[in-house]
């Protein structure tokens, strides 16, 4: 009986441990401008395990991209990645001018002190995903969040 007892807490702990556990803080969405149709969405993201953001959705908005900005040449340009990479035990920045969340085809106007519900989908290093579902703030137009 013990031997079963002490297999099933083992069995449990390995399966708890397979899974990523990511912490998001201060997240935010960029309010917006009447008829406006996109706008981003910022936070910070630490696993305790190797992890990927692979995608987001909102019923906010008509969908919701992986974005990264960065320098070519004298250019900056800004693209839709396949997910983020969340390295164990260091903190990810989604801010304006790198990695961030675009929502795109918004339902309506986003307007400061409002809240959108937003879905993170998360991968561990054994390709099982979790979602997360945040209530992310809406800022105004002109914030430009933590600086870290």
């Amino acid at each position: 009986m013990k031997k079963q007892f002490f297999a099933l807490i083992a069995s449990i702990t390995l399966a708890a441990g397979a899974s990523a556990q990511v912490s998001v803080s201060q997240p935010w969405v960029r309010a917006t401008v009447p008829q406006q149709t996109s706008t981003g969405a910022f936070m910070q993201l630490s696993s305790t395990t190797d992890a990927r953001l692979v995608a987001v959705s909102t019923p906010a908005a008509g969908s919701a991209e992986i974005h990264k900005m960065a320098m070519e040449g004298q250019t900056m340009r800004m693209g839709q990645v396949d997910g983020i990479d969340l390295p164990a035990g260091k903190t990810v920045s989604l801010a304006a001018g790198g990695y961030h969340i675009m929502l795109l085809d918004l339902k309506r106007q986003l307007k400061d002190g409002e809240a959108i519900t937003l879905t993170l989908v998360l991968e561990d290093k054994h390709k099982k995903r979790q979602n997360t579902t945040l209530t992310v703030p809406v800022k105004p137009i002109a914030y430009t969040g933590p600086q870290h």
